[in-house]
């Protein structure tokens, strides 16, 4: 009978002891990261207060900007709206998912290029792990906020909560205001401003997920064309003189009113205590429009692979880990993202390939593995204004070719002429200065590694002549931007 007791005794305290240890283990364990990701659309490098713009008005993000980490050599993966996002939301680079543009791939007059460029693919293919599926296999709840762009459907695609996100890539005709055009959302009231709206449907998630753990995806469709802003701000702005490029107050106005939304979102955050239990991140998909907003001293804009149409403004706030006012001078890449946010998820199921690294030894002060940063865009994006987009030529804002940055060097190779361009962006950060002739051995350095990365990644080269090409056929340039308010 003692001897029973004895026995029982220690089988208690065993059991006991093993449920002290394992609440010890997870109170010692921290709660998964909340994770709000704000995507703008073809906001320029230049185009917000903590960038150095003097004409926009940015206070929520200035604000931002000093409590957490501001990246000032951010780049996207690609210098349009689809490749951008879907290098973004699969970690891959354009040759592995061969989303290269907004389809077709033969844009601009066919009399005007000279070879048959690589076709596109217009979607993400549901095979392809987004980062949405990566924060569900975490446990984490999934939504998204306006403009999706990579797919027919989010929801095939890892998305629980899907407001606003279809296939179209801009709002449509009049789309800023209600009744809107994109699918997957109801009318509000007429004349309702979709970045408002979104707000509110980004609130509600945040109310309704504050206990557990989220990944709010808010690819806001502002300030992609057609130009439209609320009165309020626009007023403010009819009369402010602009400054290094930057007057356009119909797109000034959607700034601020995108910043204004911001803040909403962030006072949210910590109305609800969820501040310190959530990382943010904001950034832009891509370069903006140079003729309504010029970035200097970069060169050129959205859609070509000069500096203003691949580098991105980039802040992110991740509480316990990013230095409050610290500013970066670290080159990353928008594929970066999927590496830092899956270490810290830790999902059942792993991208297993990514293109990007984990960047938060940036965070703590420490420097990146050396590493050579690609791109390749083996297809045609006219011009938006003759003489105005600050690209190789008046035509077309891209040619086929293919980049590569390696340390402070910077070249181009353009597959229609074999053209190569070398740039120093530490001394000629406007690449203006081309050193391919003067420096002919970091040229064939860089083309040798480029070529190599090619062969890596099964690139395609385009090369076979376009029959329709006319050496002597010109044309002029054509608007097609609406800049309209209500």
């Amino acid at each position: 009978m003692k001897h029973s007791f004895i026995i029982a005794t220690m089988v208690l305290l065993l059991l006991t002891s093993g449920c002290t240890d394992q609440k010890q283990q997870q109170d010692n364990i921290d709660p998964k990261m909340n994770v709000l990701f704000i995507l703008i659309d073809d906001l320029g490098w230049k185009d917000t207060g903590f960038m150095g713009s003097k004409y926009y008005e940015t206070p929520h993000l200035d604000a931002l900007s000093k409590e957490g980490m501001v990246f000032v050599n951010a780049y996207a993966g690609a210098a349009n709206c689809a490749p951008s996002r879907a290098c973004l939301l699969s970690g891959l680079n354009t040759p592995r998912h061969q989303v290269y543009t907004v389809s077709p791939s033969d844009r601009g007059n066919p009399r005007t290029r000279k070879i048959i460029p690589t076709p596109n693919i217009k979607f993400l293919h549901d095979s392809v792990y987004t980062l949405h599926e990566m924060f569900k296999s975490a446990g984490y709840v999934t939504g998204s906020f306006g403009k999706w762009h990579i797919g027919q459907e989010p929801t095939t695609q890892g998305v629980d909560v899907n407001i606003a996100g279809g296939p179209n890539g801009s709002p449509g005709k009049n789309g800023y205001f209600s009744p809107y055009n994109v699918p997957n959302i109801t009318d509000g009231p007429e004349g309702e401003y979709l970045p408002d709206r979104l707000t509110d449907e980004v609130i509600s998630f945040l109310e309704a997920n504050k206990d557990t753990s989220f990944f709010a995806y808010v690819p806001y469709y502002t300030v992609h064309t057609p130009l439209l802003a609320r009165e309020d701000w626009l007023k403010k702005y009819e009369n402010k003189p602009g400054i290094d490029g930057q007057a356009h107050p119909v797109y000034g106005a959607m700034v601020s009113a995108m910043d204004e939304n911001i803040g909403r979102l962030l006072n949210k955050l910590k109305g609800l205590g969820l501040d310190e239990n959530t990382i943010v991140i904001f950034t832009s998909d891509n370069g903006g429009i140079r003729f309504i907003s010029h970035q200097d001293p970069l060169r050129a804009g959205k859609g070509s692979y000069y500096e203003g149409g691949v580098r991105v403004p980039l802040i992110i706030k991740w509480p316990g880990m990013t230095t409050p006012g610290t500013r970066s001078d670290e080159r990353t890449l928008n594929m970066d993202f999927f590496p830092t946010l899956q270490a810290m998820a830790q999902p059942e199921i792993k991208a297993t390939f990514l293109d990007g690294i984990d960047i938060t030894p940036v965070f703590s002060g420490q420097q990146l593995e050396d590493r050579d940063l690609f791109w390749h865009f083996p297809i045609y994006l006219q011009a938006y204004k003759r003489g105005q987009d600050g690209s190789r030529d008046s035509l077309f804002r891209t040619r086929p070719g293919s980049i590569i940055i390696s340390g402070d060097w910077k070249m181009h190779e353009y597959f229609e002429d074999g053209g190569l361009e070398l740039y120093d962006l530490k001394n000629d950060p406007g690449e203006s200065d081309n050193l391919a002739m003067t420096q002919p051995e970091k040229t064939r350095e860089l083309h040798d590694r480029l070529k190599k990365w090619r062969k890596h990644t099964n690139a395609p080269v385009p090369g076979e002549p376009n029959p329709l090409y006319d050496p002597d056929y010109t044309e002029s340039a054509f608007p097609f931007f609406q800049y309209r308010h209500k």
